[in-house]
């Protein structure tokens, strides 16, 4: 490791030595590292298909066959997937932290898999379903619902009977409002945010480290490139979160 490199992890560690709250955004270059698939098939079904065409409730209300079979499809390919490196450091940080939660736009579940274990979802879970009609959650492994579709046998909800699908955020639809706004609180009230493989430019979610940043906080961007947030960020890592990340909490542990 450089000089400049050392002296970077040193102030870093400082930083976060310091905070009282420690936010991490994390976004789609995080689960490329742990080779989550992009869901295209070029030689099957599915290729003849943009996901705008099925992640959307008029594809789920003509069609509920076909958007469960292509999410059956896309939950059998995730099955395989494992936390990398990027993954495991976040969730030893929370730890050496005072108080560390996880903002997610990844609906993958990897990072609660890691073992991180206050992960705001602003895009939900592929792993879960939900009730379309009453908005009733239900975790995998819950009794009360088959998680394996089956066709010509739609889930229902036990509760209502409505139509049960996936526990995603479609297009066209707005995010969780539990989830949106408490990333929207605690980014302006952390200490330290951490920007990580998120192409800072989807919003709302790329609101939030511009709103830590206003709100005083020391706003670090981990990127393998350098995004838009970068003039604004106090630290840059040009690498990836599995290579970043762990020198990071390697650091702030020798520091202990």
């Amino acid at each position: 490791m450089g000089i400049h490199a050392s002296n970077k992890l040193e102030t870093l560690v400082e930083q976060l030595r310091q905070a009282k709250t420690v936010c991490a955004l994390t976004g789609a270059g995080v689960s490329k590292e742990s080779g989550v698939p992009t869901f295209r098939d070029e030689d099957g079904l599915w290729q003849k298909f943009r996901p705008e065409e099925l992640a959307n409730v008029n594809a789920f209300i003509s069609n509920p066959s076909l958007v469960w079979e292509w999410y059956n499809w896309r939950r059998q390919l995730m099955s395989g997937v494992k936390p990398n490196l990027g993954h495991l450091a976040l969730a030893e940080l929370q730890d050496l932290v005072d108080s560390f939660v996880l903002i997610t736009q990844n609906v993958d579940n990897l990072h609660r898999v890691a073992g991180n274990r206050d992960v705001i979802e602003l895009h939900g879970n592929i792993s879960r379903n939900k009730c379309h009609d009453c908005g009733k959650i239900f975790e995998k492994g819950d009794q009360e619902t088959d998680f394996v579709f089956k066709p010509g046998e739609l889930p229902k909800c036990p509760l209502c009977n409505g139509r049960l699908r996936p526990d995603v955020v479609w297009f066209g639809e707005n995010l969780p409002v539990d989830a949106i706004e408490r990333a929207w609180t605690l980014s302006q009230q952390c200490d330290v945010f951490l920007s990580i493989g998120t192409s800072s430019i989807v919003y709302p979610a790329a609101a939030l480290p511009q709103l830590a940043k206003q709100a005083g906080a020391y706003l670090v961007e981990i990127n393998p490139k350098p995004t838009d947030l970068a003039p604004m960020a106090d630290m840059v890592f040009s690498s990836p979160s599995g290579e970043a990340l762990p020198l990071i909490v390697q650091a702030l542990k020798d520091s202990a």
